[in-house]
């Protein structure tokens, strides 16, 4: 998905009216600096399974596995990161892939595993 407009009513406009094979590619997080040098790629979409570090907002630091893509609202949930209610019981927090850091992946996946060999070629 390419957004041509400098306008940020028009880029919000578009993230927002995205298909979903579209928002897919929004949800992508940085690599930590060692996958960066492995993989010769800066960043990449996040999948469950992958764990991450949160690096910004009331969370940060807290390293934990993805539980949960949500493609509709273009954030994820992370093991750890929850928040209490009026009752006391925990809820997980959303995080948006943008203020997390990809410090270990979930290679289980083939397609994936040709994404990486292919390095940083596409961009």
């Amino acid at each position: 998905m390419k957004i041509k407009s400098t306008q940020p009513r028009k880029q919000r406009k578009a993230r927002y009216n995205a298909r979903l094979h579209q928002r897919q590619k929004l949800l992508s997080a940085s690599l930590s600096p060692e996958l960066q040098a492995q993989y010769n790629r800066r960043n990449l979409p996040v999948r469950e399974g992958d764990t991450v570090m949160v690096m910004r907002g009331d969370h940060t630091g807290i390293e934990g596995k993805v539980e949960l893509v949500n493609l509709k609202h273009t954030t994820i949930i992370v093991e750890g990161v929850s928040v209490p209610k009026a009752d006391g019981t925990e809820v997980p927090r959303p995080v948006h892939p943008s203020n997390v850091m990809i410090t270990n992946l979930d290679l289980s996946d083939e397609m994936r595993e040709l994404t990486l060999s292919r390095g940083g070629e596409e961009q």
